[in-house]
């Protein structure tokens, strides 16, 4: 059979936008004789819906859009995710051919952990769906299904099928791709069966979906690669007799018990005639890790600006490493002419650092402007003379100056219709080495979940995949500094990167206590110095912007700490 896994980028509540972006791949299947097309998880509301789906409308919407699409398929078979009301609501696949829906599966295992929330939404389903379609037995999964062995998969095996077909919205995380394959060649090995899984691509919100959609065969080998981050439309051939071999040989499904509701429902209508030549499949190559960081955050930030409507963004350029891979990865988003840099020199700001803001800008090609801020933060000081009498200078007056720079950079915002991108990075964000109103300014923060580490090790990456200096030597190589005071560099107020970096991982992602930490070779003052930074920070992190998930445990969705919260990790 040839089939066709539409990796399409859908847009949350988008219903009619959506179906026609399924009904161009139907298309395009169509030319390509695909007998079944498979579309993402949820690809008529695009996912995750959220409280959407307490709209009870919104799924009548969903379906109402599913049955339009169905009666345009006279050709073939196709797989649609969508909301399903039926006096409860159901994470379902929709199997349509002869131009209606013949079957429905719904999705048994709903995930409820990380940024999950599906057992708010839906009821589970209770059975599983294998479907004959020319003469294949394809066995119907959603997503969380194909990671337990059992009962989905163990009851397609024990069905006999030749092709399970998962479609999914699996959220991308740094380096989980790799392991997503491995599991999906196990699937598919232990079942004897064929795999074809569809996946979800782009952002939404602060989640980014990588696709790359697979075909494995029933030996677990991957025949067939969708590249990641990219909306295409995958071909490939599956050889059933392969399936078949294989279980006679390796009759291990025979000792599985076969599910007393594994119903076969025979899909009826026109396929196309097997293909006589073989298509030739793509396989595309993993990138390396900072290539895929790179384009997770390209693919966040080009989303969250286009499917909001932004015009584009503005970005506070202060000569740093932080604004500038900022920057960067804006242009490789947006394009230069979507990017305006600004400069807002205060009576701290070295010359150093307003020309390697000019080098950067010019090197990226966008608009820099300068707003000198000496002015602006004086007259907050007279007006706060009175109140502040008798006080000495401290770090209230070097807030004052990031919160001038964030009035203006939202000024430019709402006068232009751009979106303010922040600049922090998640070592910062962790231990509360921010200004609320001041540099945690902007509508989104790509950095959210990047260490100073990784902020680094992507700079140098860019350069060199460029072979040029995208980000100016001279910025990478810059001791980091707030410049809020004379001589001032962030060892003045936090541990160096290089011990920080591994205690806040620890920490905030492995949830590893104190002792722990220090059991890994952390000096021990240090830790708890950090970690009482980290748990203090909470209040400012709930006020920040939302910024795109790279690590397995990002702030957020994902971590939800208390903010009023008397426990101290021992």
């Amino acid at each position: 059979m040839r089939l066709a896994l539409a990796q399409l980028n859908t847009v949350v509540g988008d219903i009619e936008g959506n179906a026609g972006r399924i009904a161009d791949a139907l298309a395009a299947a169509g030319e390509a004789d695909a007998g079944l097309v498979l579309f993402p998880e949820l690809a008529i509301s695009g996912y995750p819906p959220e409280d959407l789906l307490m709209r009870p409308r919104f799924a009548r919407d969903c379906r109402r859009a599913v049955e339009e699409l169905a009666a345009g398929v006279t050709r073939g078979a196709a797989v649609i995710g969508f909301p399903e009301w039926d006096g409860d609501c159901f994470n379902s696949a929709a199997v349509v051919a002869d131009g209606r829906v013949q079957a429905v599966y719904r999705k048994r295992f709903l995930p409820n952990y990380g940024v999950f929330d599906e057992a708010r939404y839906f009821a589970a389903g209770d059975a599983p769906l294998v479907v004959e379609i020319a003469g294949m037995r394809v066995g119907i999964a959603i997503c969380e299904d194909i990671w337990y062995p059992s009962p989905v998969a163990s009851d397609l095996a024990a069905a006999g099928v030749d092709l399970i077909a998962c479609i999914s919205a699996s959220p991308w995380h740094r380096g989980k791709a790799d392991a997503r394959e491995r599991m999906l060649a196990t699937r598919a090995a232990d079942s004897a069966a064929a795999l074809a899984f569809c996946n979800l691509v782009g952002g939404q919100d602060e989640l980014v979906f990588d696709g790359r959609s697979l075909v494995a065969d029933a030996s677990g080998l991957v025949t067939a690669r969708a590249p990641q981050f990219s909306e295409v439309l995958m071909v490939a051939d599956v050889d059933r007799d392969l399936a078949v071999r294989r279980r006679l040989r390796e009759p291990l499904g025979r000792r599985l018990p076969r599910a007393a509701n594994a119903r076969a429902v025979e899909i009826e209508g026109v396929l196309p005639s097997r293909p006589a030549e073989p298509v030739s499949a793509v396989l595309a190559t993993p990138p390396v890790p900072e290539a895929e960081v790179w384009e997770g955050l390209v693919t966040g930030i080009r989303d969250y600006v286009g499917k909001n409507g932004f015009g584009g963004v503005v970005i506070g350029l202060s000569g740093g490493i932080d604004s500038a891979l900022t920057a960067a990865l804006a242009v490789d988003a947006l394009g230069g002419d979507r990017v305006l840099g600004v400069s807002m020199p205060s009576v701290y700001t070295s010359r150093r650092s307003e020309d390697d803001a000019a080098a950067l800008a010019a090197a990226l090609g966008i608009e820099l402007i300068t707003l000198p801020i000496a002015d602006v933060v004086a007259a907050f000081e007279a007006v706060l003379a009175g109140a502040f009498a008798g006080a000495a200078r401290d770090v209230t007056e070097e807030n004052l100056q990031a919160r001038a720079r964030g009035t203006l950079l939202m000024g430019l915002s709402n006068k232009r219709g751009a979106l303010v991108l922040a600049t922090g990075n998640k070592s910062e964000m962790s231990v509360g080495y921010s200004t609320l109103y001041g540099d945690m300014v902007g509508g989104f923060a790509p950095l959210r979940d990047i260490s100073k580490t990784w902020v680094y090790r992507l700079c140098r990456w860019r350069n060199t995949e460029a072979g040029r200096e995208v980000i100016p030597e001279a910025t990478i190589e810059r001791p980091p500094t707030a410049e809020l005071r004379p001589d001032q560099l962030d060892t003045d107020s936090l541990p160096p990167y290089e011990l920080l970096d591994p205690i806040v991982e620890g920490y905030v992602e492995d949830d590893l206590d104190a002792e722990d930490l220090v059991a890994r070779g952390h000096d021990a003052p240090t830790v708890r110095r950090v970690l009482r930074m980290i748990d203090r920070a909470e209040y400012k992190r709930r006020q920040g912007p939302v910024g795109i998930k790279v690590t397995p445990r990002a702030f957020g969705k994902d971590r939800r700490m208390p903010i009023t919260n008397g426990y101290v990790a021992p």
